[in-house]
């Protein structure tokens, strides 16, 4: 499984304090069943704590997953910030996600290089999950 997180994504969890090990759990999550909401065209959310606190309380992120191939974190959210994504945003993210399992390996790797979106890589996590709830 090769974990993505785009541009905009990777901002949004620099700011908010969230690792890569707690982007890894996540995925792990998710291979195993454990999806919050599947949002149709291979998108899904699922909840993320915050650090020292539980999920009811924590993120919502957005994925474009395909289970043993590929997964893109796209959009993220604090729960107090906004409940959901709009329908409007849930489309455009369908047809975003789309255009990303169609890339093959060399369109990622230039994507990668030109800062479009960075790869996670579960052996590379300097952090430890902040939460032992993260999922």
């Amino acid at each position: 499984m090769r974990i993505f997180k785009v541009k905009t994504f990777a901002r949004w969890a620099k700011a908010e304090h969230i690792g890569d090990a707690d982007l890894v759990k996540t995925i792990q999550d998710a291979e195993a069943g454990l999806i919050d909401a599947f949002l149709g065209g291979e998108l899904i959310k699922k909840r993320l704590a915050r650090q020292g606190q539980g999920k009811s309380s924590g993120y919502r992120v957005i994925i474009a997953f395909r289970s043993e191939n590929r997964s893109f974190f796209l959009e993220g959210f604090g729960k107090n910030d906004k409940e959901n994504i709009s329908n409007r945003e849930k489309e455009a993210l369908k047809k975003y996600a789309a255009a990303l399992f169609n890339m093959d390996d060399n369109q990622i790797r230039s994507a990668v290089k030109k800062g479009i979106f960075q790869e996670v890589k579960a052996d590379d996590t300097e952090k430890k999950p902040h939460s032992s709830e993260c999922s």
